[in-house]
């Protein structure tokens, strides 16, 4: 299958693992350079560069903070010294606090947000500032915690709902510079991260349950829409969350 990626630049952030490996991976599947950053395990990172390469691309090893506007910056200044420019944007890198309302405090809420939702901000902007070879796609990844109410996840919940609230009016502002801007909302996935959740088996084994396609979704799921949206195939998809979680959502 040909979707015209080829040679396009990428940059992936929180990809050395989870959600952000199976996109890294499967934009170097269509021979896509990409950026891997990463910020406190280099072994995990470094592996998923050498899968890049066996695949027929190039792969950037980026260590950064994506809520550190300074980390950010220089991240940017490291891919145009490398390659010139960015074709492909993905927000993946998340994190949080999951604790009750009640264990919650304003630092924990600031911090969350700014990981999850304010980070967007300064990577658009510099993405912005690199020279263009072509029409340029966004893509934020989200969670269902936008919309629903989940257990512990009122925080995350919260930047989720900012994040993809951010989305709309970055793809508004910016559709006429040519960038499409997007979001993916993912589904229960048993990654890593889950493993913070203090209701994690409960969580996986109701969300198989109330799924219709029958079984959770996975990483690859998620990254197959996300390579998607970076096609001149979903050129007329803008400001959108696209729904990736096996039809849970659409259940009363």
């Amino acid at each position: 299958m040909d979707l015209r990626l080829r040679g396009k630049r990428a940059l992936v952030t929180g990809s050395s693992r989870g959600i952000g490996r199976a996109i890294a991976l499967s934009l170097a599947d269509f021979k896509v350079d990409v950026a891997i950053n990463f910020f406190r395990h280099r072994a995990p990172a470094e592996a998923v560069a050498k899968e890049i390469e066996a695949r027929g691309a190039r792969a950037l090893l980026l260590r950064g903070n994506v809520a550190d506007e300074a980390h950010v910056s220089r991240m940017f200044d490291e891919i145009e010294s490398a390659w010139g420019g960015l074709d492909i944007l993905v927000s993946n890198a998340a994190s949080g606090v999951l604790k009750p309302v009640s264990e919650l405090t304003l630092h924990h809420f600031n911090w969350t947000m700014d990981i999850n939702a304010g980070a967007l901000l300064p990577l658009v902007q510099h993405f912005l500032h690199m020279p263009p070879r072509g029409p340029r796609s966004v893509v934020a990844v989200s969670s269902l915690g936008a919309i629903r109410a989940i257990p512990n996840y009122t925080a995350v919940g919260a930047s989720k709902a900012a994040l993809e609230s951010m989305v709309r009016h970055l793809a508004a502002e910016l559709a006429p510079q040519g960038v499409r801007v997007n979001a993916v909302s993912a589904g229960t996935v048993d990654t890593d991260a889950l493993k913070h959740f203090p209701n994690r088996e409960q969580l996986l084994e109701e969300s198989a349950r109330r799924t219709p396609a029958g079984r959770l979704i996975t990483p690859q799921d998620v990254a197959n829409v996300v390579v998607y949206l970076c096609t001149e195939y979903a050129s007329m998809i803008l400001g959108q969350t696209v729904v990736v979680d096996g039809g849970y959502s659409i259940l009363a």
